[in-house]
């Protein structure tokens, strides 16, 4: 085979070009936390600085330069003049906080006095407290003493007793219902309370701590009801009038429906000890028994012990009428009656696929 004349060049293969380097992402800032503060005189590491709060500086306490002002002072104050001649420590920087539902700035000084005092300071704490006498200030810590009693006896969480008080805050600023007594309208407040906190009471639970008369109890409500409605239009109206926008439940009151059987389920069922599956069914029947209307007509309070009875029942939990009863406040006679009705339609009741995965069983229902 014959070379190739030199004039001829052999194409081959382009050269491969070399890959362009990655640009690394940058990384977002952060402080560095190992940088600290030195002198650039001294140049000392680790630095020797003081700091003077009383003028707000940082010094070197090596060679005396100032290195920064105007630092803040995160000590504590500890200094008072209350035991100063009892020589006892009383660590407190501040007064106790203003209390919302107290009128006034809560500012007074009051002037203590011991048994052991002399006639003048006696004599001075007796003027100070005609001075500062305040009649409606202790008329509602009277009242609130009282609110925290009761909501305290039906176990009523914070949230509900302190909007107790708001709202009869709210009625003693308005002077509203002078002529009806203060346990009155303290019971009103109470049951509207709980229905907005969602901790609801009967008016049978209310009655037995008050002993305010369920009649009156529901004569209050309904005229506490209409007042703090007619305050929410007035209140809102004068906002939007003003060019602001109101906000939902800024006024301190919100309406809400009256009391069903499904929200006296959940309570019933932990005072009975019954578990959180029995206690969900219970209140899947109360709801069913609602939009069924098999038990159209009867209080909430026995439609929710009927419920816990079948519930308890079919999930192996069983419960008397008679324990049920004790918890509920009703009959047992009222409760087997009840339950009457809804063993008879107990198929509308309960959901199919609770027989079919085992949790139900209507073989564990007592007999009519």
């Amino acid at each position: 085979m014959a070379n190739p004349p030199a004039s001829v060049m052999l194409m081959g293969p382009p050269p491969i070009p070399d890959p362009s380097p990655t640009v690394k992402p940058q990384e977002p800032w952060r402080e560095n936390l190992s940088m600290h503060l030195i002198c650039k005189d001294c140049k000392e590491d680790p630095p020797n600085l003081v700091e003077d709060f009383s003028a707000g500086d940082t010094i070197c306490g090596s060679c005396g330069l100032v290195l920064g002002d105007r630092i803040v002072d995160t000590r504590s104050e500890w200094r008072t003049f209350t035991n100063d001649d009892q020589n006892n420590d009383d660590p407190s920087r501040v007064g106790d906080g203003a209390n919302p539902l107290l009128n006034g700035a809560q500012l007074q000084t009051t002037i203590a006095f011991s048994g052991g005092g002399s006639a003048r300071a006696r004599d001075l704490s007796r003027a100070q407290n005609r001075a500062t006498h305040d009649k409606a200030a202790k008329t509602l810590l009277a009242a609130y003493k009282e609110i925290q009693a009761w909501c305290d006896g039906m176990r009523i969480p914070k949230n509900g007793s302190d909007t107790a008080k708001h709202l009869f805050k709210i009625t003693q600023d308005e002077g509203a219902f002078r002529g009806k007594s203060q346990e009155t309208v303290i019971a009103g407040c109470i049951f509207i309370a709980c229905r907005q906190c969602k901790v609801p009471r009967t008016f049978r639970e209310v009655f037995s701590i008050t002993k305010v008369s369920k009649p009156e109890i529901g004569r209050i409500f309904k005229q506490l009801e209409k007042f703090f409605g007619e305050r929410n239009e007035k209140l809102k109206a004068s906002i939007i009038e003003s060019g602001g926008v109101p906000v939902e439940n800024g006024t301190g009151f919100a309406n809400v429906e009256s009391t069903t059987p499904k929200d006296l389920c959940n309570r019933f069922c932990n005072q009975l000890h019954l578990s959180q599956k029995c206690t969900v069914m219970s209140q899947d029947i109360a709801s069913k028994t609602e939009t069924t209307g098999v038990l159209a007509g009867r209080s909430p309070i026995s439609t929710a012990a009927a419920c816990i009875f079948m519930a308890s029942n079919l999930a192996g939990e069983g419960r008397s009428a008679k324990d049920i009863s004790q918890v509920a406040g009703v009959s047992d006679g009222t409760i087997r009656n009840a339950y009457k009705i809804m063993y008879q339609r107990k198929e509308e009741l309960v959901k199919p696929e609770w027989i079919v995965d085992g949790r139900a069983d209507f073989k564990k229902l007592p007999p009519l």
